[in-house]
């Protein structure tokens, strides 16, 4: 008996059982299921090596199915070829730009149907092999230890205020910050520097334009001395665009992302300046681990200002005013956090 499990999620009845003989034939271990929403259940239920999906099907129809499906980190990665008696291009290309791995037009020749399955399981089992590039990018998507990832990788140093990429730049690598923090800011017409983001130690940094494969669209510079672990383009990018699992999970990262910067145009559109430095030092703050000790940051007024989106002098106003309510300490750039809950509460 083949080691390898299908499942065909097929509403015909005639058609689904031609299917499962056709496999069972082919030694393959077949389970079915008549509708989406059971070829949902059996595929969590009982993960298979590969799953036949129809495509118009009542209740829950493919496209459904391949969303549940590549939703769950235990089957997101399983090849899914898609069976369809639709042939128009809109459908193919829906279907490949979820995360389809391949298309069956019904009706279909026996030895196509199989010649398919075994192109993709071969595929699927070489993607399954764990490589040195597999524990990079998997140990990092998923945000855990970074020990592999030290060992197998360069890390280059960069000093503080020292340019890591600017704006308009071909990258030829993904960083993640192994030590130190490192700003990512935008420059507008009139020469102002706008930080949009604070990146700490396991952060990645500029991975966005190596999935969409465009120049850097920021600035990036160490806001102390900082340890960045080099992660080469093309393996990132080889990775990344064969495997559902990872690039699901950097997916889900940027559009995290995404979400984060939303909201704080919203804020810097509607909330005050001293509610928006209130903010910005409490970023500052969790970019820190845990600890008793008082947190102590060390950032210019300028760099302060870029983040509030304001001009320096009415940071240094708000400061003060803090100072004054004794919720920081101010020693030359340094910055003292006495009251971070207070800050936290900090409305107008």
């Amino acid at each position: 008996m083949n080691k390898y499990q299908i499942l065909v999620i097929e509403d015909q009845e005639d058609v689904r059982e031609n299917i499962v003989e056709l496999l069972e034939l082919s030694n393959y271990q077949v389970t079915s299921a008549p509708n989406g929403k059971e070829g949902v259940k059996s595929a969590l239920a009982s993960p298979p090596h590969l799953i036949l999906c129809d495509i118009m099907m009542p209740e829950m129809d493919g496209y459904e199915v391949l969303y549940l499906i590549s939703k769950n980190p235990m089957t997101a990665s399983l090849p899914f070829i898609f069976l369809t008696a639709k042939a128009e291009k809109s459908d193919f290309r829906k279907g490949m730009n979820m995360g389809a791995d391949d298309y069956i037009t019904k009706p279909f020749e026996e030895m196509e149907l199989l010649g398919a399955i075994e192109r993709r399981l071969k595929k699927y089992d070489e993607l399954s092999k764990v490589s040195e590039v597999d524990e990079l990018i998997q140990q990092a998507a998923k945000y855990q230890n970074i020990e592999e990832l030290e060992e197998k990788r360069k890390s280059q140093v960069f000093k503080k205020k020292e340019t890591i990429y600017r704006e308009g730049d071909l990258g030829s690598f993904v960083y993640k910050i192994k030590k130190g923090k490192v700003k990512t800011y935008r420059i507008n017409e009139d020469g102002k520097e706008f930080i949009h983001d604070v990146k700490k130690q396991g952060d990645f940094l500029g991975e966005r334009a190596m999935i969409q494969d465009t120049a850097r669209t920021e600035f990036a510079e160490a806001m102390e001395d900082a340890e960045l672990i080099l992660i080469p383009k093309s393996d990132f990018q080889e990775l990344i665009f064969k495997n559902r699992e990872v690039s699901g999970q950097f997916i889900k990262m940027l559009s995290n992302d995404l979400s984060q910067r939303e909201h704080e145009l919203m804020e810097m559109a509607y909330n005050t300046v001293r509610k928006r430095t209130a903010d910005s030092l409490i970023k500052l703050y969790e970019t820190y681990p845990e600890s008793d000790q008082k947190v102590t940051i060390d950032i210019s007024r300028a760099d302060l200002a870029g983040m509030v989106g304001t001009a320096t002098e009415s940071v240094i106003r708000i400061l003060s005013e803090f100072k004054k309510d004794h919720w920081i300490e101010i020693n030359g750039s340094a910055i003292s956090i006495l009251e971070p809950e207070k800050i936290k509460k900090v409305r107008f």
